[in-house]
Order: C-alpha cells, then sequence, then structure tokens
C-alpha cells in the first residue's frame, strides 16, 4: 500500500539538502520559541465575538506567526474569515514556537477548561520528530489531545506535517502514517499535510522564510485556503 502522501516535496529535498551541505540540524530552527507568540493560556487571534462558541488552534511556530508581523498568521486570518462571514466563532491561538505533543499535551487540561472550545485544531508532531522523540511517545500524545478534546465537547481537526527525505524513507512513512491512524482511531478529522500548496512548490523558496523552515507571509493566505475545507464541516452554525 502507498503512504498517503502522494505530492512531491520539492521543499524537504531542497532544505535537506542544503542544510546537510552546511552540517547543520533542521531541529534548533524550528525549537526556536517566537518571544511574540501565543501565550501558553491561549490569546485571541483578532477581534472576534467573545460570547460566541470558540475554536482553539494548538500547535508551534508554524501556527505561532514566527517571523511575521502580528496579525498576518493564518490563524488570524482564520479570524477574519470566519468575520466576514458573520460567523460568531472567536479563535485562541495557544500556538507556541518549539512545542512538541508533550508540551500541547500537558497545556491541554487548562486550555479546555478555559476556553471550553467547540473545535480543536492540533498542528503539532514537528518538533518531536525534528528532535528524535520516539514516534510511540507522539501518537501517544497525540491520541490523548485527540481524545481529550472530543471528551470535553469538542470536534478535533489533525494537521499533519513531513520530515526532510534525510530522515529516512520507513521513518517518513512510519510518522506519515502516525497522523492517519490517530485520525481514525478518535475520530478526528485529518488534513494530511498543513503545507500542501506551500512546501511543494516549484521554486521550493518562494514561500518560506530566509531559514528555509517557517512559511513567509505570503504563504499564510495559502495555508488558510488548504485548511479551510476540512476545517469547515467541523464548525458550528451561527
Amino acid at each position: 500500500m502507498k503512504p498517503p502522501f502522494v505530492w512531491n516535496r520539492r521543499h524537504f529535498n531542497a532544505c535537506a539538502a542544503s542544510v546537510a551541505a552546511l552540517g547543520l540540524s533542521l531541529a534548533p530552527l524550528l525549537a526556536l520559541a517566537n518571544p511574540a507568540a501565543a501565550a501558553s493560556s491561549g490569546t485571541p487571534a483578532a477581534a472576534g465575538n467573545a460570547t460566541g462558541p470558540k475554536l482553539l488552534v494548538l500547535g508551534d511556530s508554524l501556527s505561532a506567526e514566527f517571523g511575521l508581523r502580528r496579525g498576518s498568521g493564518w490563524v488570524a486570518l482564520l479570524q477574519r474569515r470566519l468575520a466576514s462571514e458573520g460567523r460568531s466563532i472567536q479563535v485562541f491561538n495557544a500556538s507556541i514556537g518549539g512545542e512538541t505533543t508533550a508540551g500541547g499535551r500537558a497545556r491541554l487540561p487548562a486550555l479546555l477548561r478555559t476556553h471550553q472550545p467547540a473545535v480543536v485544531v492540533v498542528a503539532l508532531g514537528a518538533n518531536d520528530a525534528l528532535r528524535g522523540l520516539p514516534l510511540t511517545q507522539s501518537s501517544d500524545n497525540l491520541r490523548a489531545i485527540a481524545r481529550e478534546s472530543r471528551a470535553a465537547g469538542a470536534r478535533v481537526l489533525l494537521l499533519g506535517i513531513d520530515v526532510p527525505p534525510n530522515f529516512g524513507e520507513r521513518f517518513r512513512q512510519d510518522f506519515r502514517r502516525l497522523f492517519t491512524d490517530i485520525a481514525q482511531a478518535e475520530q478526528a478529522a485529518l488534513m494530511l499535510f498543513m503545507l500542501e500548496g506551500v512546501a511543494d512548490r516549484a521554486d521550493p523558496t518562494e514561500l518560506f522564510q530566509s531559514d528555509g523552515i517557517h512559511p513567509n507571509e505570503a504563504a499564510q493566505p495559502i495555508i488558510l485556503e488548504q485548511v479551510w475545507p476540512y476545517l469547515r464541516p467541523l464548525l458550528p452554525r451561527g
């Protein structure tokens, strides 16, 4: 059976080759914490209806506006899109640069109590892989996050991610399968690769910042457009 990913990972190939040539690791770059990232308790992504349903984004630097102007990231754009459609949904961004699945799992109970979200978007896993953490640990944490979110009454969307080819094809396949297995077991919606349309461009550097890891500002509307079809069916009415 072929792995679930079918896109050409031009960016990952180019990025891995250039980083390897310099004798560097990708992990320190993705582990950098964004000084202006959302607080661990979650902060509103933009002005929204404080009394409406809540949507919680639990992610890492890819969702925390790393290196971007405040308010230009895909999560902030999501809040504005919801408002433009007349939806009274408040988005809380609890994404932190360098976050792992273990960190997200540890923060989740307080976030669920505080915000009581109707939807939880989970965008974690990249830092686990880049730090060489066991896949079983990542799987256990993501399963717990999905299970606890559903137990609290929230619908769950998992945003999958990939790793560079220098990790080995076997590891990459197992890592990709991790998200599929969890989504099926925990009845969560799944987007296989959250950087679809960004990391698979003909020019692999076009939509990335100078570090070659984090999407730039021009990529943020594309990320939202790719996430939207998976997220929209989960949104509460109104």
